[in-house]
């Protein structure tokens, strides 16, 4: 991935700081705070830290006219640009540059703990992400190096695919399926209802001899009706039985 150095991203800005004259480090066990004249600053102002591609840079600038007092281009964090004391944490020790090769360490100190937290977490993610991008610019050229692989089929090149577990159907054993909405036909001698149909040969003789009887009694004469001297017998005798039945029902019979 290429830099691009005309790109300025602001990462922490802190409106005070102060700047303390440091004596010679005595001895290879780190600055300490309490040497320097921490009630007597040499500068205050304000603290921004910038980043330009993969440098970040801590800037001193006047809080009211914004002029540059110094800056400390940083490489790598933790790294000599930028060390902490060894008792207390709201102190650091930054060396500057002027841009003439020259350069100086000088002491930083921060009112709040907490603006001495967000300057070192600050350089923190800032290199952490240009680690990353570093690890990612690798990989990619790594990929770009190696020879790809060829998956792609040749010309007039097959491939043959087994599948196991799968049986043939038979084409000569298939059964038909039943018809009516999915149903079985009942076994062989189960009733149908609940009733049994009658006999078929019965009913048939027993219509014939019907038929046959009616057919004969057609065609010979009847009974002879017996000659009788009274023609109002009948409606006689039917009128006795009738007399009965009204006296019974208290109605009047006319003779």
């Amino acid at each position: 991935m290429a830099e691009d150095n005309s790109y300025e991203s602001m990462l922490c800005v802190k409106p005070e700081v102060h700047v303390y004259r440091i004596p010679p480090r005595a001895s290879n066990r780190g600055y300490r705070a309490a040497d320097w004249k921490l009630d007597e600053p040499a500068w205050s102002g304000r603290m921004k830290i910038t980043a330009k591609g993969k440098l970040a840079y801590i800037k001193l600038e006047d809080k009211n006219t914004g002029e540059l007092f110094a800056q400390a281009p940083v490489e790598q964090y933790p790294g000599c640009v930028v060390e902490s004391v060894t008792d207390s944490s709201r102190y650091f020790v930054i060396r500057i540059e002027d841009g003439n090769g020259r350069h100086a360490f000088i002491g930083l100190g921060f009112a709040d703990r907490g603006d001495s937290f967000d300057f070192n977490v600050a350089l923190q993610d800032h290199f952490k992400w240009v680690k990353q991008e570093g690890e990612l610019a690798k990989q990619e050229a790594s990929e770009s190096t190696a020879p790809k692989l060829d998956l792609s089929f040749k010309e007039g090149q097959t491939i043959k695919i087994s599948i196991g577990n799968i049986k043939k159907k038979d084409a000569g054993g298939a059964k038909p399926r039943p018809m009516g909405m999915g149903l079985l036909p009942p076994p062989p001698g189960a009733k149908i209802g609940g009733v049994i149909p009658p006999p078929v040969e019965q009913q048939t003789v027993s219509a014939e001899q019907t038929n046959t009887a009616s057919l004969l009694d057609f065609g010979s004469p009847g009974p002879a009706a017996s000659p009788s001297s009274d023609v109002w017998g009948d409606f006689t005798s039917a009128g006795s039985n009738s007399s009965k039945d009204a006296v019974k029902s208290e109605w009047v019979q006319f003779s």
